[in-house]
């Protein structure tokens, strides 16, 4: 769900479009969007605090699975983008059926896990390029 949740909108859009005759699915919940409250730590491990809030939308689908049994699909993703949501969350019930599952984890989440590791590297490579060393000279006195 992380790497859909993280994939841009016209990713998933451009994926769902290239599946073969893709399942239908109804709204357990219509996108939303609304508000999250972000919290961090100071250092990373001291005391918790509000940092702010951030824009978030989500969705829940239903769709039939192989036996004929429902299946609810849920997603939030940063942002205001309905469709993103609706997309992953659709994605997410695909997953937890047997005819998609395979084609799903394979087209989908594969290739976007990979461009985003891709990305992550690259930014982490560009971060390095700019660490900047300090060091202390004990005097002999």
């Amino acid at each position: 769900m992380a790497v859909l949740a993280k994939a841009r909108g016209d990713e998933l859009e451009a994926l769902w479009s290239a599946i073969p005759e893709p399942p239908a699915y109804r709204f357990l919940r219509k996108p939303e969007t609304g508000l999250a409250m972000v919290r961090g730590r100071i250092g990373g491990t001291g005391q918790a605090f509000n940092m702010g809030e951030m824009t978030m939308t989500r969705a829940a689908v239903q769709m039939t699975g192989e036996a004929g049994e429902a299946i609810a699909g849920f997603a939030h993703a940063a942002g205001r983008n309905q469709r993103h949501a609706e997309l992953a969350a659709a994605f997410d019930a695909m997953l937890q059926d047997g005819r998609w599952h395979a084609l799903v984890k394979k087209g989908v989440v594969a290739p976007l896990a990979e461009a985003q590791a891709g990305a992550k590297k690259r930014q982490a490579t560009d971060t390095a390029k700019t660490r900047v060393e300090f060091f202390t000279l004990v005097r002999g006195e």
